[in-house]
Formats: C-alpha cells, sequence, structure tokens
C-alpha cells in the first residue's frame, strides 16, 4: 500500500470507519507482532503489546505526521514503546518480589550515579538534535535501525528501498551525526552497522 493509501486509511480510522480500522489490523498486525516479539520474546506479551497499540491508534490517529516517517515506522516505534514499558514494568514487579526478602538482585547497578544518567540523557539528546539536521532518508534509516530496532529486511519493506541501499543510509547516517557532533565538540557515535 502506498503513502497516500495509508494517510487515507488512518483518516479513516480517525474518524471511526471500522473498515478502515479492519484494514490497518489486517496488514500491520504482523509487523507489530513481530515487533513486540522481538523485544519481549513471549508471544502472549506481543499479542497484549499488539492489542495496545492498535488501541492507541484508535485514538491517536490524527496525530501519524508522514514527514516524520511511514506508518509502517510509525507503528514499528510505537509496538517498541509499548513492549518497553511492559518489560520496564515486569521487571519493577519481579525487583519487588526480590527485594521483599532484603537481597539485592543480581543485576542491581549502584555504583550508576545520578551525574552518569545525566550525562548519557544530554548525550542522547544532542545525537537526537543532529540527527534533525541530516537527510530524511538517512534519518529514517536511522532511527528505524537503532530507536525501533526493525531488521535491515523491514527497514528496506519501510522505506522501499532495496537492502543494500538501506545499510548505506544508515552507513552514512551515522557518519553524518558523528560529523555534526564532532563538529560542535561533542563525544564521538560508535559506528555498528
Amino acid at each position: 500500500m502506498d503513502g497516500q493509501a495509508n494517510m487515507n486509511l488512518l483518516k479513516g480510522v480517525e474518524q471511526g470507519s471500522r473498515d478502515a480500522c479492519s484494514s490497518l489490523y489486517e496488514q500491520y498486525n504482523g509487523l507489530v507482532m513481530r515487533v513486540a516479539y522481538q523485544v519481549t520474546k513471549d508471544w502472549s506479551e506481543a499479542e497484549d503489546v499488539c492489542h495496545d497499540v492498535f488501541v492507541e491508534v484508535l485514538h491517536k490517529a490524527g496525530q501519524y505526521d508522514a514527514s516524520r516517517g511511514s506508518v509502517e515506522a510509525w507503528l514499528a516505534v510505537r509496538a517498541r514503546c509499548r513492549a518497553m514499558d511492559r518489560l520496564r514494568k515486569r521487571s519493577r514487579l519481579v525487583l519487588a518480589a526480590e527485594c521483599e526478602d532484603g537481597s539485592s538482585p543480581i543485576w542491581f547497578k549502584p555504583s550508576e550515579s545520578v551525574e552518569q544518567r545525566v550525562l548519557m540523557r544530554l548525550d542522547a539528546e544532542r545525537v537526537k538534535r543532529e540527527l534533525a539536521h541530516i537527510p530524511e532518508l538517512q534519518r529514517a534509516a536511522v532511527y528505524g535501525k537503532y530507536m525501533a530496532t526493525l531488521s535491515h529486511k523491514e527497514l528496506a519493506e519501510s522505506l522501499k528501498r532495496p537492502v543494500g541501499t538501506v545499510k548505506s543510509l544508515i552507513r552514512y547516517g551515522v557518519r553524518n551525526v558523528r560529523k555534526r557532533l564532532e563538529a560542535s565538540g561533542t563525544a564521538v557515535l560508535r559506528e555498528s552497522v
């Protein structure tokens, strides 16, 4: 389905069309399930995430912005965020259960200071700011790879480009962000494509 058809589909969802909702679900539930499963590693959790994503889309279809990426990427990001939220919630429950007996979980890292977390957050904000200044396709590829954790094949389908082109877009996008960060005197990104 092309971009305009997807826009019309989302407009229909926003206006409450059952047919549009059904079409959107039929077309993208597989993608949302795959992304959710990649994060949760649990089909039951992935099904819950898929349900949550499509309920959210019913209420927020009007928030989709075509200038920021494809519908596929938008749904994949929503699925990943929902799945990560679910994992964080599960981790908090496990942590609370493990700590009731007074012991600390093995993975607890008390050495990470508030200052370190603040610096990491500032670095992430700088990277996001510089991402806005690279070419649109590179930005979509970098965002899809590192933020939405899409595979190269999923990105190729989403961006409607060959896999090799997607890999190049990611590589050039990372290099462009790194150059911009170096020019502003900020730390250098690792390139791991």
